[in-house]
């Protein structure tokens, strides 16, 4: 798991280059946000349980043939674990928010995720609207509409949805 200028380092590394602008200017962004990005994630920290509550209630009212029979949350034990995936999004959300940087998201959300979720049948749609509804949640309680906010949470629902080959 690398943070944003771990990253950097090792890109710029790689090539041999000393820094540019380029990195200059992503090394002043990660520093001017790194106040606000740990504000976020401790609210998250503090908070995460009503986000993940209200986000699946919400979830289930606009896709409410999820918990009808048939459903993938119907059962008790079904509604339990997609809330806890919800969960474990948000933490994870809140790492790479800290880190500056989605690799953490990579290695251990994402990575299979899509090919596991398929093989049991669950719909990576509703999934992907969680997501987007627990960065709405967490934008309204961090009172901010930032790009660095809603990253891992874009992230994580452009790398899980649908994809043309």
């Amino acid at each position: 798991m690398q943070d944003a200028i771990t990253s950097l380092i090792g890109a710029y590394d790689a090539t041999g280059k000393y820094f540019d602008r380029d990195a200059m200017d992503t090394l002043k962004s990660f520093f001017a946000t790194g106040n606000a990005r740990l504000a976020a994630s401790s609210a998250i920290t503090a908070n995460a349980a009503s986000i993940v509550r209200k986000a699946g209630s919400r979830l289930f009212e606009e896709v409410p043939d999820l918990i009808r029979p048939g459903g993938n949350a119907y059962t008790t034990r079904r509604f339990a674990a997609c809330l806890r995936d919800m969960d474990y999004y948000l933490r994870y959300a809140s790492y790479a928010l800290v880190a500056g940087n989605n690799d953490v998201l990579d290695e251990r959300v994402l990575q299979g995720l899509r090919d596991t979720y398929s093989s049991l049948g669950v719909p990576i749609g509703p999934t992907v609207q969680g997501i987007q509804i627990m960065k709405q949640a967490v934008m309204d309680l961090v009172g901010e509409d930032a790009d660095w906010l809603a990253a891992p949470f874009d992230y994580m629902s452009r790398e899980l949805s649908e994809k043309n080959i």
